[in-house]
Parts: C-alpha cells; sequence; structure tokens
C-alpha cells in the first residue's frame, strides 16, 4: 500500500510539474513582448562618425545629394 502511494505520489508530482512547465512556456509566446521595436538608420556625421538616427527623426522627403555638394561636404 505504501509503494503504490509513493507511486501515486510521484505522478502526481511530475504531472504537475509538467503542466506548471508548459503553462510557462506557452506564457512566452502568448504574453506580447514589451520592448520597444525603435527602428534606426546608421548614418556617418561630417567628422566621419558613425551614428544611429531614429527614422522618426528624419524629414519625409528625401532629395539626393549633388556632385558638388558632396565635393565640399568631403572637403570639409
Amino acid at each position: 500500500m505504501v509503494t503504490e502511494n509513493k507511486k501515486e505520489s510521484r505522478r502526481k508530482f511530475l504531472g504537475w510539474g509538467l503542466a506548471t512547465a508548459a503553462v510557462l512556456s506557452m506564457a512566452k509566446f502568448v504574453l506580447p513582448s514589451r520592448k520597444e521595436n525603435k527602428k534606426t538608420v546608421k548614418m556617418l556625421t561630417q567628422d566621419g562618425k558613425l551614428v544611429e538616427v531614429d527614422i522618426a527623426a528624419l524629414p519625409p522627403q528625401k532629395k539626393k545629394i549633388t556632385n558638388q555638394e558632396l565635393q565640399n561636404w568631403i572637403g570639409k
């Protein structure tokens, strides 16, 4: 009787342990992630440093630089 009780107790313990592990692992997929997805772009400054700029800070209209402006920028 004692060995049957031990087996039953062990089975319950393993069952509850597996159920708890399954619930905790599912919580990772069900709960929304809390980190914010900020998109950044890597750009060079005039002095040659690499910086990351938030896309929201950039102007919406993109204008291509002319060859003359590029040569003046490199010359500085």
